[in-house]
């Protein structure tokens, strides 16, 4: 009866929640597409946001930011960076590292970078990076990308998606893999079904629960299963999300909140007001509210609900094509009016 309930819940109309930004990130120079979040090991106040100018080189790069919303470090000449994604913990020379992580569109590779905690500047540790190895045209240019460490190992995994794509096994599943203090990627499979229509660019892997959800951006949102050594490594779980769009389905994030509680975000792209729809993270994936942030022709998001200075419960990400760059929420801004639906319900 209450799934019933939740499912009926998530065919109505969702309401629309006018959250304040708090923060602008510096503009790039052309491009805005995407941005994530890293947390600092030891002191949040020195916690990083990384961005892309998604150009062709030598324009396009990564730009990371202070919580301040300020450059800190230019990392250019990378040849159409598309996404960016951030994990933690990669056994690199003996020691442990943080990465970001960038798919490089034109050169049909990614670019992989150690975060250091001291200065806090990135250094391409990119070994052999080369991804879609063989296949013509579009269906080799990486696009999206998330990264999944394994909880019981540590092993890191890299699911990228492509331009184009086939119907079926759309994304293609690296290990990340340490070699002489470079990284390598070694392909692991190609998993995820795709409707046929658009494209797939948002992928967010949530490392608690081992599960993957990406944006087939014309048709729904889908839910696989994360783990390449499960033999349920990429059966669906779920789709959501057919409904309640007026643009693509593009960037994702889950804002985690603990034991399976949560919210997954998705972008929905419109020229000149984007949203980003809240889903309770738990299955049926509930759709909850809009959040307005003002932000135009949205693409790429993150989130985070560790605690920063000045964002008690953390923080929302989101791109602002207008203004080249990324506008910042206060998640204590938006748990409020989140937690309200739920009683109302």
């Amino acid at each position: 009866m209450l799934t019933s309930l939740v499912c009926a819940l998530a065919l109505v109309q969702a309401p629309s929640l006018d959250i304040p930004v708090r923060m602008r990130l510096e503009p790039v120079e052309k491009d805005a597409d995407d941005v994530a979040v890293w947390i600092h090991p030891t002191n949040p106040g020195l916690s990083l946001l990384i961005g892309n100018d998604k150009t062709a080189a030598p324009t396009g790069g990564l730009y990371v930011y202070d919580l301040n919303g300020r450059v800190r470090q230019k990392l250019l000449g990378i040849d159409r960076p598309n996404n960016v994604d951030v994990e933690y913990g990669l056994r690199l020379s003996g020691r442990s590292v943080d990465i970001a992580v960038a798919t490089e569109r034109l050169q049909r590779r990614l670019r992989i970078f150690a975060i250091d905690p001291k200065s806090r500047t990135l250094r391409d540790v990119s070994g052999r990076t080369d991804v879609f190895a063989g296949e013509p045209g579009e269906r080799g240019a990486p696009m999206g990308i998330s990264l999944f460490r394994r909880p019981r190992d540590g092993a890191i995994f890299a699911f990228v998606s492509p331009k184009e794509g086939p119907t079926e096994g759309y994304l293609g599943v690296y290990r990340l893999q340490p070699r002489d203090g470079k990284v390598d990627c070694v392909p692991v499979g190609r998993v995820g079904r795709f409707s046929g229509d658009g494209e797939i660019e948002a992928v967010v892997v949530d490392d608690s629960a081992g599960v993957v959800y990406y944006a087939d951006e014309d048709y729904a949102i889908r839910k696989i299963v994360a783990d390449p050594d499960s033999a349920r490594f990429g059966e669906q779980l779920a789709e959501f999300g057919h409904r309640f769009y007026q643009g693509d389905r593009e960037g994702l994030a889950v804002y985690d909140l603990g034991q399976g509680r949560g919210y997954l975000l998705s972008s929905n792209q419109i020229k000149g007001g984007s949203e980003v729809l809240v889903y309770d993270r738990r299955s049926p994936h509930a759709l909850l509210a809009r959040l307005r942030l003002g932000a135009d022709d949205t693409d790429g998001l993150d989130c985070t609900s560790r605690a920063l200075p000045g964002f008690p419960r953390g923080l929302l990400a989101v791109m602002n094509s207008e203004g080249r760059n990324y506008l910042v929420a206060d998640f204590a801004e938006i748990l409020p009016g989140l937690n309200q639906l739920l009683t109302d319900r």
